[in-house]
């Protein structure tokens, strides 16, 4: 994708998502920039459809997940998105998903780098995503990295309109 259609591609996934986790993702987006990543918002909101199509795919664990939050009038109020590595979307590059969720912890967010590692081995995913610039090739990443999301809100209080600032 040519650097105007991934700038202008995150731009209109950003319109989907809630004020306040559009805010910190900025920041994840302009940090990433800032070290030579192209992070493409590959998915943002998700109608309940999609997300059921999702779900059965295998794509998703949940019927229901931050992707579908809306305002309550109904609209687009996203609190996850997918960023790929513009550059390598088919295969996520190691340190692209490390610096992802350093990023994305150092503004407030977390990834999926941690979904379905064993809690015997997250102290050294955690040491390998600060020391995500010498990427550890021997860690075991989660199974949905490229995921992010608001922190500190259940699905259950996302799903009932909870938000946090």
């Amino acid at each position: 994708m040519t650097e105007e259609a991934r700038k202008a591609r995150n731009q209109t996934k950003m319109q989907d998502l809630n004020p306040a986790f559009r805010s910190r993702l900025s920041k994840v987006i302009t940090d990433l920039e800032a070290v030579g990543f192209r992070p493409r918002i590959q998915c943002a909101w998700r109608s309940p459809q999609e997300q059921l199509e999702a779900y059965k795919s295998g794509h998703s664990q949940l019927r229901w997940g931050y992707h579908n939050a809306t305002t309550p009038d109904d609209a687009p109020d996203s609190l996850a998105v997918d960023m790929l590595d513009d550059d390598f979307p088919l295969t996520q590059r190691r340190q692209y998903v490390l610096a992802l969720a350093f990023f994305s912890e150092s503004n407030g967010l977390k990834t999926g780098i941690y979904f379905g590692v064993p809690k015997r081995m997250l102290f050294s995913l955690q040491k390998a995503i600060i020391n995500w610039q010498m990427p550890d090739e021997t860690v075991k990443l989660g199974w949905d990295s490229c995921h992010v999301q608001m922190q500190g809100l259940t699905i259950k209080e996302a799903k009932k309109g909870r938000r946090v600032a």
